[in-house]
Parts: structure tokens; sequence; C-alpha cells
């Protein structure tokens, strides 16, 4: 069995195991306060030198410091912390384990070396046998339990392997293995990940620089909060047209496919629950610039996915210069079975965009990372190359891709733009 899930997630037990408080998930942004006192206290650039990455209100230690400091009498509860599908695999194994993957996105690990940072934890005052063991995604770390078979009806003694958060095992899944392969996944939020062979790292702290799934590697990404949140909250809130029995999702993309690209110059930056990649900045809040009143409803629904493209652009910038290579980009999440968006991002990246057969994302990652436990394969880059196979290429469009060029240097400029009234 593989695992994949949420990450970022802070799941806290007691004693007997037992849940001390909801967990705190990936967009829960109510730590800034908590970051900051881990940069005066460790010092920012410290802070990146040590983890690879910088103290962001979505990594699981900030959200350990808050409950310290706001629910104190939870916190003298806790005896054991995991993320969200760690908690998970601990009911059915018994055996508490992370993978390098999620547990660099949880400010505590050392991604270089892949070990917990000692001087982070001391720093943080969070004693280390509260953490789970860690091993590589691969690697088999327990096996169902009889209470985890009578629970479940999976055999016991069925082996278990570490997995991976959702973005290194949906990565794995779409055969994002090697340096050169890049995805750009539209979920709920948006992902730009490409695989390296050295922890790569950007200074300024925009981009994450995790360990990958396969032992070894590493990777570098950026994160858009609200790429299809964006379209999501539009649906809740405006509606996705009239009721045909087709996706509502289908029929919005049907609607933008009427708008020539460029939007006739409205603008959508996606900031609704703050931005990671590349502002950093928790009180970034969206914008839709350039309204006109020959604009209709089908415009801004174009801006938005044309929006969040941009947005995901940002980190193919910072990838240039930090010379990260680029030599085929897949499309995955929700975002991939839009035609008209695939579209959208293979002229707003200038790339020839690529789309694998399996949509399963990181469920079929966690399925090639078990497949490797096994044995079936003896290496992750064995299975991808077995199972991984590319469906369909989207070529870049010549005239729209201009377009998409000049909006892009206009979205650039509307956050430095509207940073001092959010900030107000």
């Amino acid at each position: 069995m593989g695992f994949s899930g949420q990450m970022h997630g802070a799941v806290m037990l007691d004693e007997k195991d037992r849940v001390v408080r909801p967990a705190l998930i990936w967009c829960d942004v109510r730590t800034e306060e908590q970051c900051a006192q881990l940069n005066q206290k460790i010092g920012a650039q410290r802070i990146i030198e040590l983890t690879c990455n910088p103290a962001l209100p979505n990594f699981t230690l900030t959200k350990f410091l808050w409950v310290q400091q706001y629910e104190p009498d939870n916190w003298k509860q806790v005896r054991s912390v995991m993320l969200p599908k760690d908690y998970v695999r601990f009911r059915l194994t018994g055996e508490r384990a992370i993978d390098m993957a999620d547990a660099s996105g949880t400010l505590m690990l050392d991604v270089a070396h892949r070990r917990w940072s000692k001087e982070m934890l001391a720093a943080a005052e969070i004693d280390e046998r509260l953490l789970p063991q860690l091993f590589e995604s691969p690697d088999v770390c327990g096996q169902v339990s009889s209470e985890g078979a009578s629970a479940t009806g999976l055999k016991a003694g069925t082996p278990v392997v570490a997995g991976a958060g959702d973005q290194a095992a949906g990565a794995t899944g779409m055969g994002i293995v090697l340096p050169g392969a890049v995805s750009a996944t539209i979920g709920t939020s948006g992902v730009v990940f490409a695989a390296t062979d050295r922890p790569a790292l950007d200074p300024k702290g925009r981009l994450h620089t995790f360990c990958h799934a396969i032992p070894g590697r590493w990777h570098v990404m950026g994160v858009t909060q609200a790429a299809g949140l964006s379209l999501r909250w539009f649906r809740d809130q405006f509606g996705a047209g009239q009721d045909d029995g087709r996706d509502p999702y289908d029929r919005l993309s049907d609607e933008a496919a009427h708008i020539a690209p460029g939007c006739d110059g409205l603008l959508w930056t996606p900031y609704l629950m703050g931005e990671r990649t590349p502002h950093l900045d928790g009180k970034a809040r969206a914008a839709l610039v350039g309204l006109t009143a020959s604009h209709t409803r089908a415009h801004i629904v174009r801006a938005i996915l044309e929006g969040v493209a941009f947005s995901l652009r940002d980190t193919f910038t910072i990838f240039a210069g930090m010379n990260v290579p680029v030599r085929s980009i897949r499309l995955g999440g929700g975002g991939a079975r839009s035609s008209l968006w695939r579209q959208i991002q293979a002229d707003v990246y200038g790339h020839e965009v690529e789309i694998v057969e399996a949509e399963e994302g990181a469920a079929y990652g966690a399925a090639i990372l078990a497949g490797v436990g096994a044995k079936h394969w003896a290496t992750v880059d064995a299975a991808c190359q077995a199972v991984v196979r590319v469906a369909q290429r989207v070529s870049v469009k010549a005239e729209a891709a201009a377009v998409m060029n000049a909006n892009y240097t206009a979205f650039q400029r509307v956050y430095p733009a509207t940073k001092a009234i959010f900030k107000a």
C-alpha cells in the first residue's frame, strides 16, 4: 500500500493516541505572528539555510507554535505529531512514520541532508521525540495490523510504504522524476514542480525546495494558493450558467472560450488566500483589474483562467533565474481536464504542454511508490518508464502567446500597485 495526502497539516495526539484538536491544514494561514517570531529569533536567512525554505504560515511547525501560544492546555496534552496521511497510516499500521518529501514541508527538516534539523527544533523548542520516524517514499515502514485489517477489510501483514505528500506523489504519477521534467498542476491550489538532482535553492525563499519522493533527488516548486479555487469561488458566488446536465466547470470553460486571448485587457490576480510564490504575502488580496462597460461575464471567467496561468508562470520566471532546466511540461489536476485551460497554459508558458494517460494524480504516484516498495520495480525511474504514458500534446499558438506575453507584463505590475492598499 502507498499513501498520499494533504501536505503541511498538523495532527496532534495525546498519550493515548487520541486527537487533541482538529487538524490545522495547509491553507490555514493564521500563523503570520509565529512566522515573524521565528524570523526574529533565528533569522529569516538562517531559516532558509537550515531548511531550504522560509518561515511561511502554511508550514506545519508554525501551526504547532500557534497551538503552544493560544491553546496551551491542548499543547500540554500533545505526545506525538504527524501529518494527515501519516495519521491514517498510523491508524492502519500502528507505526509513526513520515516520508522525506512531506517532512520537507514542516519547516523542521534539514532538506539538503534529509534529516530532522536539530538546530531548528532547538530554536523552536520542539522535542524531536514528538516527531515520526523518517523514511524515503518507497521504503516499507510498516504493515497492516490486525486492527487495521478489521477496520478496512485489507489483509493483515500487507506491507505499507511511506508514500509522499500530494505534490511529490502527483509528480511521480506524471513521470516528473528526472531534471528537466516539470509539471504544472491546477487543483484547489496550483503548483509548478521541477525535479532536480541537487537541493536547488532560491535565496529569496520564493520557491519551496523539498526532498523528492525518489531517494537522492529533490524538487523545487512554486505555489499559487487559489488556482482552481479562483474558478470555484466564481462558480459558487455567481453560478455556472444554465444547468444543462453537464459539469459546471465545462459550462464555464465553454462560456470563456468565446472570448479572445487577453480578455480585452481584463486581468485577474488570484490572491484569494494571500499568496506564496512569488510574493510570500499572507495579506495579498485578489484583484480584477481593467473592467469596462463592454466586458461580460465570459470575459471575467477567461480572465480567471489566464490569471491563474500567469501566477504559475511566475514560478517559471524564477526557474530561469536559478538555471533550473525546463525541457518538458506536463499538466495535471482538474485544470488539465479543460481543453481551453490547457491551451491557455501552453500560450502563457510559451511551451508545448503534455497530458498523461492516468488522471488519478497523487493516488497513481502512491501506487507506483508502493509497487517499488513491493519490489515489482527496482526503482521509481523504472516504474515511471513502464507505466507513465503521454496521451496528448498541446502546441503553442504564436499569435495568442504574443498577447499573453504582453498581458503577463501587465499582470506583474498589479501586485506592487495594490500591495500598500491591502496592507493598510
